[in-house]
C-alpha cells in the first residue's frame, strides 16, 4: 500500500507531540489503513477530508486524541462511517475487541475490506440501524464520532449501552445546546478538551452516562 511520504512523517511527529509510543508496525498499519481510505472515498464517499495533508491530523491522530478514556474490553462504535475511531483504535488495541455498526452498505462493505486487507482479527462490523442491533450483552463503552446529537445518541443507542457504561461522544466545539437538551436521566459526567497536532479548531470529548438513580 503505497502513501505520500509526509503522511509517515505527520504521524511520527504527531505521536511524538501527543506522547503515544507506538510500534513501527502499528504505524505502519495506521497508514496502511488511511490510503485505503482515501482511495475508497473517492468512489464511495466515506469522509468529507480529500486534502492529503490533513488527513494524517484530521483522521488517525484525532482518532487516536480518546486513548486514554478507552477502557472497555470491548468497545461499540456507532456510526461507524470510514472507521473512525473504530479502526485506528482496533490497531493501537489488539488486545481489545471492537465492533464497528453504520447502516450504509457501502461503508460497511469499505470496513470488511479493512479488516481484510489489514489483518485485523479483533473487528467485527455489524450492518444495520442501532435501534435494531441486539448485541449478546449491552456494551461498557460506546464512542461516536461526527455521529449525530447527544439527544438522538442516547435515544437510538441507550439500549445498548450497560447501566453504568459511557457514552464517549466527539465533537467539535463543546455542544452547550446539545448537553442541554439532554433527556431526563442522562448526564455529561465530564468534559475533555483534546489535543490535535495539527489540526484547526476545537476538539471534546464527552463522557455521558445515565445519572446514578437511572442505573
Amino acid at each position: 500500500m503505497t502513501y505520500p511520504q509526509q503522511w509517515s512523517d505527520q504521524l511520527r511527529d504527531g505521536l511524538t507531540e501527543m506522547n503515544l509510543a507506538l510500534s513501527e508496525g502499528q504505524q505502519q498499519q495506521l497508514l496502511a489503513f488511511l490510503a485505503l481510505l482515501n482511495k475508497w472515498n473517492k468512489a464511495y464517499n466515506l469522509t468529507a477530508v480529500r486534502d492529503e495533508r490533513v488527513m494524517v491530523s484530521r483522521q488517525l491522530l484525532d482518532s487516536l486524541s480518546i486513548l486514554p478514556w478507552i477502557a472497555a474490553e470491548h468497545l461499540l462504535d456507532v456510526g461507524a462511517g470510514g472507521g473512525l475511531p473504530g479502526i485506528p483504535l482496533a490497531i493501537v488495541f489488539p488486545n481489545k475487541r471492537f465492533t464497528l455498526l453504520d447502516s450504509n452498505g457501502k461503508k460497511t462493505r469499505f470496513l470488511n475490506q479493512c479488516i481484510l486487507e489489514l489483518g485485523l482479527n479483533n473487528v467485527e462490523v455489524i450492518h444495520g440501524r442501532a435501534e435494531d442491533c441486539q448485541p449478546a450483552q449491552p456494551f461498557t463503552q460506546v464512542s461516536s464520532r461526527a455521529f449525530t446529537a447527544l439527544e438522538n445518541l442516547v435515544t437510538w443507542c441507550g439500549p445498548l449501552l450497560a447501566s453504568d457504561g459511557q457514552f464517549l461522544a466527539m465533537k467539535g466545539q463543546y455542544p452547550d445546546e446539545e448537553a442541554a437538551a439532554l433527556p431526563a436521566g442522562w448526564q455529561v459526567e465530564s468534559s475533555h478538551s483534546l489535543k490535535v497536532p495539527g489540526a484547526d479548531g476545537e476538539r471534546h470529548l464527552l463522557i455521558v452516562t445515565r445519572g446514578e438513580q437511572f442505573r
